[in-house]
């Protein structure tokens, strides 16, 4: 538990309040040797895990005894360096793990109550990337024993405040679940408790804080609907998840019934790599899981980050996974999933419109003068407005002819284009052989982006 700073400690003292803890072994100050000895009887495979510290860092996966020596060196120098603390436990890895985690609320009065659980299996390398609330492996019954569990351990240390308290449960016995940890603050995902529950956890932590006592008891919690909600990372799921950055030119955010955005971005914010590559949230809420995952793909697909490559397009074909979709997660299945996604292609339609908004930028100047007038007049036949252009693994030319109200496009090895285009603000709307196109566009560090609901 992290006010302890100390999760070996924190192991501890839940097992006494009778909350079930996974097989490990751990001690304070355990050498390398005496892990390696006792990983025999906890059971192969196992996880190296820092006492001091989370968030995945200083975690080792081990299936072969050999290969533990190697794992607690790495785990200790990055515990070492992350938390300033080389401290090492280990647990037995569950097979097929599911990631469930307990939001619970403790006042100054005795009372403690919990709010149900939110499932946060889909992740990448222990990062959270897709949380939902309730989990749809969980019936009644087992959620009571959970909540129950959750709320035992925050009275074990006598707690006040919100808190989290995070379990593994196994895919193929979901009536067993472990005690991992207890983060003693809000969690990212905490909108997804907020909106099946309707109370306010930051208005509730602070009132907390206050002395006040919580107003309601457990009977009083019920919840309504299903909420899942989507990390915006600043990273490019096709290069490997190498972070990206830059300025960002515009930000498009969802809105409507059932859709909230949590965002810490703006237009001119410089995305740097000295933070976690996380820009924003975007939650939905529906009456069912089925209508929540529609909802969000929705919203992402009217979320767009100008000027930064983000994980958007990948989180919207995670979703319209087939066990996504039917709830048989667990927390490999979003490495498994990796090596079948390929970013989109950049269509015809896409490099012509690039090409017209800059060309569109020479017809907003002085055009009284017949010899300005952009349109590539010449005696003979016009002289095309040519533009080099390239995204992704695409590089072409695009020739434009004629006037925004009535232009040809050539697209090198592609098609030729009648269109006409009008550019309000950051809107630009293009006709294309009589098909309306629609884009959000920007540009930085002298690249152009377009976001056209289909993706960035």
């Amino acid at each position: 538990i992290e006010t302890m700073g100390d999760k070996i400690t924190a192991k501890a003292a839940v097992s006494e309040f009778g909350v079930p803890v996974v097989p490990g072994i751990s001690r304070p100050g355990l050498s390398d040797d005496e892990l390696i000895a006792g990983a025999e009887e906890v059971g192969y495979p196992v996880l190296v895990k820092p006492s001091a510290g989370g968030g995945g860092k200083g975690m080792r996966l081990v299936e072969d005894p050999k290969d533990l020596p190697a794992a607690l060196e790495s785990a200790r120098r990055e515990a070492a360096s992350a938390f300033g603390d080389d401290t090492l436990f280990l647990e037995r890895f569950v097979q097929r793990p599911r990631h469930i985690e307990v939001q619970v609320l403790a006042d100054a009065h005795g009372n403690v109550v919990h709010l149900g659980e939110r499932e946060c299996s889909l992740q990448r390398r222990h990062q959270k990337v897709i949380e939902e609330a309730p989990s749809p492996l969980l019936d009644e019954a087992t959620r009571a024993r959970i909540g129950e569990a959750a709320c035992n351990t925050a009275r074990s240390v006598d707690y006040t405040g919100a808190g989290t308290v995070e379990f593994i449960v196994s895919a193929d016995k979901p009536d067993e679940f472990f005690f991992m940890e207890m983060n003693t603050r809000l969690q990212v995902e905490h909108p997804v408790t907020e909106m099946v529950t309707g109370l306010d956890l930051v208005e509730w932590q602070v009132r907390i804080a206050a002395g006040e006592p919580l107003g309601f008891t457990q009977d009083d919690v019920t919840l309504t609907g299903h909420a899942i909600e989507a990390r915006v990372y600043a990273e490019d799921p096709a290069r490997g998840f190498l972070p990206t950055g830059g300025e960002i030119a515009d930000v498009v955010e969802p809105s409507g019934p059932g859709v909230r955005v949590d965002s810490g971005i703006r237009a001119g914010t410089v995305v740097g790599s000295d933070y976690d590559p996380m820009l924003a949230k975007v939650i939905a809420h529906a009456d069912d899981r089925t209508g929540a995952l529609r909802r969000l793909d929705r919203a992402l697909a009217q979320t767009a980050v100008l000027g930064v490559v983000t994980n958007v397009d990948f989180v919207r074909f995670l979703l319209a996974d087939d066990d996504v979709v039917a709830g048989a997660l667990d927390t490999g299945l979003l490495d498994r999933r990796v090596g079948d996604y390929t970013a989109p292609t950049t269509a015809d339609s896409t490099l012509v419109a690039a090409a017209i908004l800059r060309w569109l930028d020479r017809w907003a100047g002085e055009t009284t003068d017949p010899w300005a007038v952009p349109d590539g007049w010449r005696v003979g036949a016009h002289r095309p407005v040519t533009s080099r252009l390239t995204s992704g693994d695409r590089t072409a030319h695009v020739r434009l002819t004629g006037t925004p109200a009535a232009g040809v496009a050539e697209v090198e090895d592609g098609e030729t284009y009648r269109f006409s285009a009008v550019l309000h603000g950051s809107d630009l709307a293009i006709v294309l052989d009589g098909r309306r196109h629609s884009y959000r566009v920007g540009e930085s560090d002298g690249a152009v982006w377009l976001s056209d609901g289909h993706g960035s």
